[in-house]
């Protein structure tokens, strides 16, 4: 055991309007504090999380993190990105911090404003997580990116087109009694199965329903040091955590397999002496439909071309034999890009320790995070369990 999240803190995600990247940071950052049962002097280091790229004209925002306390100044803060993964990048770093000894309580925030853009403006920003020089062409997307792996899966597995809409309703149907989430409403599989002018193709197979949401949001969360952890007033170890980056261009990849997904899976799951079976749920970077289905194989829930088979038998609902994204996921709970993956480590600690509300899984002991930079390339696995 290296560390503990022993507080956190998490706005509503979806259009925040009045709310920018600071108030958002402000908030989270005393809530997760108050939270740890801490004052704002016990905070050795600082990371923030967040994707940016053009979509705030505020470069540079670590040091906002001090405006929610005056006793943060001179505190040592970095500001972390790794595309969609950058909160997990955010966590890892403060992992290292504790690792290394300098560091007792570590603060790491995740934030994103997107709405403040319009689409095409977040469209352009995000692209800029792909290979810009191959997969970046005049007007190529995320979603256009994701589609053609879509088409890729099909026409290698067949049309998988029923699947992708079983995991949109999931999602949809988990997020309508999260609080935080960006959609609170349980859409239905006919509504996300069938194209219709609320639901149209956006980058065809897939539909908006198909499409985690542009939103804004943040979380935090504290990490502490095994010792400081016993004394807490809740800790949530994490047993292993995993990083595996792949080659950056889909060009040098077979993109159908998520092989970096895979890879970062297995070895966490060795490093954890446990099997896959052993988790009680997983919280998992549907930030597309297809990514969910190819992350059931990545994971080794099913074989290579029968992720289908996952969410077709319920395995995968709250009540299955691994319930995945009980939270809503990225589809419905939203995916603002620094954030995300603050908020699936705290997702996953609120699980553990009984505190997620309509979301919560029975009896969960053990929870499997991922969270995915880019089209499987920056790939972060970790599995956590309360410490008492």
């Amino acid at each position: 055991m290296t560390a503990c999240i022993t507080g956190w803190a998490h706005t509503r995600f979806g259009r925040l309007d009045g709310e920018d990247s600071e108030s958002l940071i402000v908030r989270v950052v005393r809530e997760a504090i108050a939270d740890a049962n801490l004052e704002a002097e016990a905070i050795d280091a600082i990371y923030l999380g967040t994707f940016n790229a053009g979509m705030s004209p505020q470069e540079f925002p670590g040091a906002l993190v001090l405006q929610a306390d005056d006793a943060l100044r001179f505190k040592p803060v970095t500001r972390v990105e790794n595309a969609c993964a950058t909160g997990s990048a955010a966590i890892y770093q403060g992992l290292n911090a504790i690792k290394s000894g300098s560091a007792r309580h570590v603060l790491c925030v995740g934030v994103e404003k997107m709405t403040a853009c319009d689409t095409a403006t977040v469209g352009k920003s995000l692209v800029r997580a792909s290979y810009v020089a191959e997969e970046a062409r005049e007007g190529m997307t995320f979603p256009g990116i994701f589609g053609k792996i879509a088409q890729g899966y099909f026409q290698r597995y067949g049309d998988q087109s029923d699947a992708l809409a079983m995991i949109a309703a999931k999602n949809h149907k988990n997020g309508s009694v999260n609080p935080l989430a960006h959609v609170q409403k349980d859409l239905g599989y006919e509504f996300c199965r069938n194209p219709s002018d609320k639901n149209p193709f956006v980058a065809p197979p897939l539909k908006r329903t198909d499409c985690s949401m542009i939103s804004d949001g943040a979380a935090a969360l504290v990490l502490s040091v095994p010792d400081a952890s016993k004394n807490a007033k809740k800790a949530v170890m994490l047993r292993t955590t995993m990083q595996v980056n792949d080659f950056l261009p889909i060009s040098r990849r077979d993109i159908i397999s998520f092989e970096g997904p895979k890879v970062a899976w297995a070895r966490a799951l060795e490093d954890a002496k446990l099997g896959l079976d052993d988790l009680s749920f997983v919280e998992t970077h549907d930030c597309f439909t297809i990514a969910e289905l190819i992350e059931y194989e990545a994971m080794g829930l099913t074989e290579a071309g029968q992720g289908a088979r996952a969410v077709q038998e319920g395995w995968t609902q709250k009540d299955g034999k691994l319930p995945v994204n009980p939270s809503g996921g990225l589809k419905a709970k939203g995916h603002p890009v620094g954030a995300t993956g603050v908020s699936m480590h705290v997702m996953a600690a609120m699980q553990l320790t009984g505190e997620a509300g309509g979301c919560q899984v029975d009896g969960a002991e053990l929870g499997g995070v991922f969270n995915m930079g880019g089209a499987a390339v920056a790939n972060y696995v970790s599995i956590l369990e309360p410490l008492r």
